[in-house]
């Protein structure tokens, strides 16, 4: 792929095949627990946008794959939940072989639209 990627199926196109599968479902996860949410690319990476707000965000590492909730406290405030993963302020990294399962995807996209709805307020 020349150039930066300007959608998901772009920066996908460009990932190994381990990881391009990983970040596929990790994407049919985020759409389906947030429907109303537009895909778009933000700082390089496939992301999601809610109302004009980012909301959680994806990408291929070299070693690993990541989730990144756009919010340091969402991960902070699943610390639990999160204990199998490597994780720091605003970024969940996994294995291409083991992906995020969805349940979780789903909870902390729910966590994070309900975060950007108490900011509208």
């Amino acid at each position: 792929m020349a150039g930066k990627p300007r959608t998901i199926d772009e920066y996908l196109a460009g990932v190994s095949d381990d990881k391009r599968a990983a970040l596929q479902k990790l994407r049919r996860t985020i759409r389906a627990a947030a429907p109303k949410a537009e895909e778009c690319i933000s700082y390089g990476m496939p992301a999601f946008r809610l109302d004009g707000r980012p909301l959680v965000g994806f990408a291929a590492g070299a070693n690993h794959c990541a989730f990144y909730p756009m919010s340091g406290s969402t991960v902070a405030d699943h610390a639990a939940d999160l204990a199998r993963y490597d994780t720091s302020k605003g970024t969940i990294r996994f294995p291409a072989n083991k992906p995020l399962p969805a349940a979780l995807v789903r909870k902390l996209v729910k966590a994070r639209i309900a975060e950007n709805a108490s900011r509208r307020r």
